[in-house]
């Protein structure tokens, strides 16, 4: 087995704000690195089961889910399913995973239950990206996702309240970064639901860009009526109308993050 097989780069896929295009970013994203042959799992970490619903699985299927992985510690190969979509598999969640925070408050180790299962897995998968799909909130599932992952990408709307809450997100990256994950890194931001006939999209861009400089990726998601619909028939965008503007975009975003994961490792 490779070094890439036993060592896949975790990306936490956060934002606290909600309605940001996270869920549709994270099953994008994975669609289109499975599509150019990188094997890619999901773990859906939020409560709400979007990115499980997104790729087709129904709730009657989840009969294992990342709540039992984290609160009972049921193995996570367990809990994976394979997607309609070949090289991209998930584990899902359910609304069980809303009570986690409680379940594990006194728990030892608590932040790093994922961690523990993610190193668990290596040994008997052979994927080269996972992503976690983390709840609008920064709670312990947050929490465990930052403390497992070796970076983070983050999706902020093209909005007026885009960069709300973002330095409470990036002080909590340091935190964990200091006292969980020395290696954690920022992977990038995505600018997302942008529409270039809007005067607020393009200032928004232009001061995220002007703050963030080379974190935030040249790629840009616009707002897509298709993008939108996919998840209703339980496709990605990708697989519902993979020539619209906004499965043409993840692509380029893939293509990016690659790019970046390249230029990473030459640096470490």
């Amino acid at each position: 087995m490779s070094d890439q097989q036993n060592h896949p780069r975790i990306i936490a896929v956060a934002n606290q704000k909600g309605g940001v295009g996270k869920t549709t970013t994270t099953i994008n994203l994975a669609t289109a690195l499975s599509a150019i042959g990188k094997k890619t799992l999901i773990l859906d970490l939020d409560p709400q089961g979007n990115a499980s619903t997104g790729l087709g699985l129904d709730h009657q299927s989840r009969s294992i889910t990342t709540y039992d992985v984290l609160v009972r510690q049921i193995p996570l190969a367990r809990a994976i399913h394979h997607s309609a979509i070949p090289g991209l598999d998930i584990a899902p969640s359910d609304a069980d995973l809303a009570g986690a925070e409680l379940e594990l408050a006194n728990v030892a180790r608590r932040s790093f239950r994922l961690k523990d299962q993610l190193r668990d897995l290596r040994a008997q998968a052979d994927y080269a990206y996972v992503l976690i799909d983390c709840p609008p909130s920064l709670n312990v599932l947050t929490v465990n996702a930052l403390t497992a992952a070796d970076a983070i990408l983050v999706p902020l709307q093209c909005e007026f309240f885009a960069l709300e809450g973002l330095s409470q997100l990036l002080r909590t990256v340091d935190l964990v970064r200091v006292n969980l994950n020395h290696g954690l890194q920022i992977q990038g931001l995505v600018l997302t639901m942008y529409d270039p006939r809007n005067n607020l999209s393009r200032q928004v861009s232009d001061d995220v860009r002007a703050h963030f400089g080379d974190k935030v990726y040249e790629t840009v998601i616009p707002r897509n009526v298709r993008v939108s619909e996919a998840p209703s028939y339980g496709k990605p965008a990708l697989i519902y109308d993979h020539r619209c503007a906004g499965s043409q975009a993840y692509m380029r975003l893939a293509s990016e993050v690659i790019r970046r994961e390249n230029q990473m490792k030459a640096v470490s």
